[in-house]
C-alpha cells in the first residue's frame, strides 16, 4: 500500500492496512523457507499427556507445538497451535528452541547459534526414565557449534520439564556468553476478532529475579488457569528477558535470533529467557544498564551443565504466589509496591524454603534495607527506605547460594515530583509565538529531553499539533496536575491556552461544528504554506503527515476526552476555590465539558462504540451536572451514554478501541457498566484488566498494563516494544481501585492498582520532565525522550490518587500511600500520596474524598470505629474544605458528620492551623 493510499484512511484502517502489508510478504517468505503442507513429514506431531497438559511435539525437531491445559474447553492452548503449519520453516521459534552465543578459549569473537535459524532434523535419543522425548540437537545449532547439546522433555513430580544439557567435548574451555530459551506462547492477536482473542490468546510477563524468577502467562479473559514457567535448576536463573525480533539478512531472510512473525499492533513478539547475557551486554547492548548483572558460563573440557525449566499451572491469577510457594519457590511481596518515594518507606515480605543469609543493594546506598523479623505463616519482613533517586536492586542470597533480585525505583516525595512536573510543563514546555504558522500559541507543547527543546515539528503531525494523545499529552498533564494541587500562576497560564488555543483552534468555538475537536493543528501543506515552513530533514512522505483536511477532521472520538477533562478541571477549580480561575465562569467551563461529550457523539460517532481512554471523565462530568441541578443537560448526557451501554451489555467482552486490540478503553466501560447496574459486565472487564496488569516484584512491570505499539505514535524511539508504565497503567488502576473499595479483602487487586498508580510517577525525572514510557528492551533500558501521550497517564493518576489503610491477616496494619502508626487500638494514617484528598479505611469500608482542602491525618479507632479526620490549614484560594464520605462495602455501617452542607458536600471552614473533625459510625 502506498503512503498516499494509507493517508486517506482512518487511523484504525491505516494501522490494519499496515499490519496486513507487513504480514503478506512475511507469510510468503515462510512458504519459501518452509512452506510445508499440513500432511508433510515436517507437520507430523507426537501427542503426549502429563497430569496437567495435553502436549504435541513436532517429530522432526521435537519442539513443542501444543500446550493445552486439561479441563479448559474452547480449543484453548497456551502455544500458538493454530499457526503451526504456517510456522514450520526457518525463523519460526517454538518452545524447545534455544539460542546460544559462545566463544572458544583464546578467541575474542562470539559465535551465534540458534535451533530456529536453519531447521535441521534432530537425532532422537533413547528416552531417560520419565522422559517424553530426548534428542541431540547439536546439528540444528550449526556446523561450527563447539558444544554438544541434548534437549529432553520429561515429567518430574507431575510437572512438565524442559531441559538442555550442554557438554564441552573439546580440549579448550568454551565461554557461553548467551543462553536463551525461547518463550513462545499464543500472544498472536493478528487475524482474530475481539471475542476470539480473549477466549484463546494469552499475554506473558517476566519476573527477572534470577533463581526466584519466573514467567507468568495469563489468558486474556483473566480466567484460570495461569501458566508459570519456573526454574527447575539453579542454572536456569532468569537473568534477562530478550526480545526475538524480525531482523533480516541482506537476502531478506530472517537473521539469526529473529522470527518471521510480523511484529505489529496485534503481535508484540516472542521473547527468550536468558540465563546468561554477557556476550550481548558487551557488544550490542554495551553501556546499557540491565536489570541484573549479565554473566557468562565457562565450560571446561569435558564439563557439562544442565539448564531446566518446568511448567506449572496456577488455578487463577490471584493464586500465582500461593502456587509459587507450593512449588518451593522464593516469593517476594512488596507493600505497597516497588516504587519508593523518599518520604514513604515500604515493606518487603519474603517467603522462601531457605533462610536469607545476606542481602545487598545496588547501587550501594540507594536503599536502606532493615530486617524487621519473622511474622506469621513463614514470612520474613524487611523495611525498605529510598535514599537515592533512580533504579535500585535488592539482592537476597539464601542458604545454599541461590539468589533473588527485587527491583525498586526511588522517587522524590509524590507531591514534590508532581510539583516539579507542573513547573516544567508551564515553563520549559510553554510556547509563546504569535507568528506561529499553525496557530499553536500560546500552548504547552511536547518536549524533547535529549535536545532540551520543544518539538515544533514532527512528521506525525499530531505530536507537534497539540491533539491526539501524542500531542495533547503535555497540556493534559498540565491541567490534571491542577485538579488536586492547583497553583494560581500555573492555572492562569493554562487558562490563557484554554481560552485562546484550545477553545478557538483545537476545539471549534462556534458555527455548525461548535465543540468539535480537530485531530491536529499542525498539517503538511508544502504548496499552501510559505517556503521553508517544514523541516527538510524529516520524511514528509508518510501517512502520518496529514494534510489540512485530515488534520482538521473532527471524526476521531478519542480526541474529545482531553478537552472535556480540561474543562471539567477548570470548572472544579472555579467552583471549589476562591479566585483560582479568571478566564471564564465555572458555568462556562462545565457547559463546555458537557457539550464536548455531546459533540463527540454527534461529530465522531464511529469509535464511540468502544471505551475511550480517560473516558471515565464523562461520568465525573455527569455526576457534577446532576449535583449542580442541571437536569436537562445531565439527562442528555446520560441518555447518550446509556445508548452506548445498551450495546456493550450484549457483548461478551464489551470493549475494544481504534486499535485491533487495546488496553485503555476498559476503564470507561467498567465505570459505565457499574453506573447503569450491569455488574456482571463490569466484573468481566475487571478480570480482563487483571490479565494484562501483572503483580511482579519489579517496579517496571508491577501494575504496568499491557502496551506495545504507542512508541510508534507518541515516542521518539519509535518501534514495537513492551512499554513500561505507559498511560494504560494508571488508567487501568482507576477501575481496580473502585472494585477494591467494594471488596477490600482482595489485597492482590489493590497491589496491582497501586503499582499502576505509582508507575505514572516513575516517568517524572528529577527536574519534572515526564516521559511517555520506559523502553524495556535491553538495547535501550531508558525513558523515552519525549512526553508523547504521558498526559493520559497523569489523568489516571490525578483522578484516583489516594491513601489506603489496610489490615491484612498476615502482614498486619499497612498503608498504601501513607505512613501508618498504631497506638492503643488507634491507627493513624498520614497521607503521602500526591493528592492527599482521598482516603479509604478498609476495615470500615469508609471512602473519604475532598473536593477542596488537604487531609493531614486520619485516625481510626479499631474498637469503636470512630474516625478523626484532620484537615490541613487554609490557604488564600482554599478557605473551605468540602468533605464527602460513603461506605462502599455491602453491609458496612454508615458514618455521620456534624457540619453544614454546600455544593453537595460537608463544608468545613479551614483555619491557619489544622482542623480535626469526627466521623461517627451510626
Amino acid at each position: 500500500m502506498t503512503p498516499s493510499a494509507v493517508s486517506t484512511l482512518t487511523r484504525r484502517a491505516s494501522l490494519t492496512a499496515m499490519a496486513a502489508a507487513l504480514a503478506a510478504p512475511t507469510l510468503a517468505q515462510a512458504a519459501e523457507t518452509g512452506g510445508f503442507a499440513w500432511n508433510s513429514a515436517e507437520a507430523q506431531t507426537t501427542v503426549h499427556e502429563t497430569p496437567d497438559f495435553h502436549i504435541e511435539l513436532q517429530e522432526t525437531s521435537q519442539t513443542l507445538v501444543s500446550l493445552a491445559p486439561k479441563g479448559v474447553g474452547g480449543g484453548f492452548d497456551f502455544a500458538p497451535r493454530h499457526r503451526f503449519t504456517q510456522r514450520l520453516g526457518d525463523g519460526c521459534y517454538r518452545l524447545g528452541d534455544i539460542d546460544l552465543r559462545v566463544r572458544v578459549e583464546d578467541d575474542e569473537t562470539w559465535r551465534d547459534h540458534s535451533t530456529a535459524y536453519r531447521r535441521v532434523k534432530v537425532r532422537a535419543l533413547p528416552k531417560p526414565n520419565g522422559a517424553l522425548a530426548s534428542a541431540d540437537i547439536t546439528a540444528s545449532l550449526g556446523a561450527d557449534m563447539p558444544l554438544k547439546v541434548v534437549r529432553t522433555w520429561s515429567v518430574s513430580g507431575g510437572k512438565l520439564v524442559l531441559s538442555f544439557t550442554l557438554t564441552n567435548p573439546t580440549q579448550k574451555t568454551i565461554e557461553v556468553g548467551g543462553l536463551g530459551m525461547a518463550m513462545v506462547f499464543d500472544n498472536i492477536i493478528s487475524g482474530r476478532h475481539l471475542d476470539e482473542a480473549h477466549d484463546v490468546a494469552s499475554f506473558y510477563d517476566p519476573y527477572v529475579g534470577l533463581n526466584a524468577g519466573y514467567l507468568q502467562v495469563n489468558r486474556l479473559n483473566g480466567q484460570g488457569p495461569s501458566l508459570l514457567v519456573l526454574p527447575a535448576s539453579d542454572t536456569a536463573k532468569f537473568e534477562l528477558y530478550k526480545p526475538i525480533l524480525n531482523t533480516r539478512d541482506a537476502d531478506k531472510k530472517p537473521a539469526i535470533y529473529s522470527d518471521i512473525e510480523p511484529r505489529n499492533m496485534t503481535f508484540e513478539g516472542f521473547y527468550s529467557w536468558m540465563t546468561h547475557a554477557k556476550g550481548f551486554a558487551d557488544s550490542e547492548w554495551k553501556g546499557v544498564e540491565q536489570w541484573n548483572t549479565p554473566t557468562s558460563l565457562m565450560l571446561r573440557p569435558g564439563q557439562s551443565t544442565r539448564v531446566a525449566l518446568k511448567f506449572v499451572l496456577s488455578p487463577s491469577i490471584r493464586e500465582i504466589e500461593p502456587t509459587l510457594i507450593k512449588q518451593g519457590r522464593p516469593v517476594a511481596v512488596g507493600i505497597p509496591g516497588y516504587v519508593v518515594p523518599t518520604d514513604l518507606p515500604a515493606d518487603l515480605f519474603v517467603h522462601a524454603p531457605k533462610p536469607v543469609k545476606a542481602f545487598a543493594v545496588h547501587p550501594q546506598g540507594a536503599l536502606e534495607v532493615t530486617p524487621a523479623g519473622d511474622i506469621r505463616g513463614g514470612w520474613l519482613k524487611f523495611s525498605v527506605a529510598g535514599k537515592t533517586l533512580g533504579r535500585a536492586r535488592l539482592t537476597l542470597t539464601y542458604a545454599g547460594g541461590t539468589q533473588q533480585t527485587v527491583h525498586y525505583k526511588v522517587t522524590k516525595p509524590q507531591a514534590e515530583a508532581v510539583g516539579d512536573m507542573g513547573h516544567f510543563l508551564t515553563t520549559k514546555q510553554w510556547y509563546e509565538n504569535p507568528d506561529d504558522p499553525f496557530k499553536r500559541s500560546p500552548s504547552i507543547l511536547i518536549y524533547d529531553r535529549e535536545k532540551q527543546a520543544l518539538v515544533l515539528q514532527d512528521n506525525r503531525v499530531w505530536v507537534s499539533g497539540l491533539s491526539d494523545e501524542g500531542g495533547a499529552g503535555a497540556w493534559l498533564a498540565a491541567i490534571m496536575k491542577q485538579l488536586d494541587n492547583p497553583k494560581p500562576e500555573e492555572v492562569q497560564k493554562f487558562e490563557r491556552f484554554a481560552n485562546t488555543t484550545l477553545w478557538g483552534q483545537i476545539q471549534t468555538p462556534d458555527g455548525p461544528d461548535k465543540y468539535g475537536v480537530r485531530k491536529s493543528l499542525m498539517f503538511y501543506d508544502p504548496e499552501g504554506m510559505p517556503k521553508g515552513t517544514y523541516d527538510a530533514s524529516l520524511n514528509w512522505k508518510v501517512w502520518s503527515a496529514w494534510d489540512r483536511k485530515h488534520a482538521a477532521d473532527l471524526g476521531r472520538s478519542y480526541n474529545y476526552p482531553h478537552p472535556a477533562a480540561a474543562w471539567w478541571t477548570l470548572y472544579r477549580l472555579g467552583r471549589y476555590h476562591t479566585d483560582m480561575t479568571a478566564g471564564e465562569t465555572w458555568q462556562t467551563y462545565l457547559t463546555r465539558a458537557a457539550e464536548t461529550i455531546k459533540a463527540m457523539m454527534s461529530k465522531a460517532p464511529y469509535y464511540t462504540q468502544f471505551g475511550q481512554m480517560e473516558g471515565d471523565v464523562f461520568l465525573y462530568i455527569l455526576l457534577d451536572l446532576k449535583r449542580e441541578g442541571w437536569t436537562e443537560l445531565a439527562a442528555e448526557v446520560e441518555a447518550l451514554m446509556k445508548g452506548r451501554v445498551e450495546i456493550w451489555k450484549t457483548l461478551k467482552y464489551p470493549f475494544g478501541s481504534e486499535m485491533p486490540w487495546d488496553s485503555t478503553g476498559q476503564a470507561e466501560v467498567y465505570m459505565w457498566m457499574r453506573y447503569f447496574g450491569h455488574q456482571d459486565k463490569a466484573d468481566v472487564t475487571r478480570e480482563v484488566i487483571m490479565a494484562y496488569d501483572p503483580a511482579i516484584p519489579h517496579w517496571g512491570y508491577n501494575g504496568s498494563a499491557r502496551r506495545f505499539w504507542d512508541f510508534l505514535y507518541a515516542g521518539k524511539l519509535s518501534r514495537i516494544e513492551r512499554q513500561l508504565h505507559h498511560y494504560g497503567s494508571s488508567l487501568n488502576a482507576v477501575p481496580l481501585f473502585d472494585a477494591y473499595r467494594e471488596t477490600p479483602d482482595d489485597l492482590y487487586m489493590l497491589r496491582v492498582a497501586y503499582g499502576g498508580l505509582m508507575g505514572s510517577l516513575t516517568n517524572i525525572d528529577a527536574e519534572g520532565f515526564a516521559s511517555a514510557a520506559f523502553h524495556s528492551f535491553p538495547d535501550a533500558m531508558k525513558w523515552d525522550a519525549i512526553n508523547g501521550d504521558y498526559g493520559m497517564s497523569f489523568f489516571g493518576h490525578a483522578v484516583t490518587s489516594a491513601s489506603y489503610l489496610v489490615k491484612h491477616p498476615v502482614f498486619g496494619w499497612t498503608g498504601f500511600g501513607g505512613v501508618v502508626k498504631t497506638s492503643d487500638g488507634v491507627i493513624r494514617l498520614a497521607p503521602k500520596d500526591s493528592a492527599r484528598r482521598r482516603v479509604f479505611i478498609a476495615p470500615a469500608g469508609l471512602w473519604i474524598t475532598l473536593d477542596a482542602g488537604k487531609i493531614a491525618e486520619v485516625a481510626y479507632d479499631s474498637v469503636s470505629g470512630k474516625v478523626h479526620l484532620t484537615l490541613g490549614a487554609a490557604d488564600a484560594q482554599t478557605p473551605v474544605a468540602y468533605v464527602n464520605f460513603e461506605t462502599t462495602v455491602k453491609g458496612a455501617r454508615p458514618y455521620s458528620l456534624k457540619a453544614d452542607k454546600a455544593l453537595g458536600a460537608y463544608a468545613v471552614p479551614l483555619k491557619a492551623e489544622p482542623v480535626t473533625i469526627d466521623l461517627i459510625r451510626a
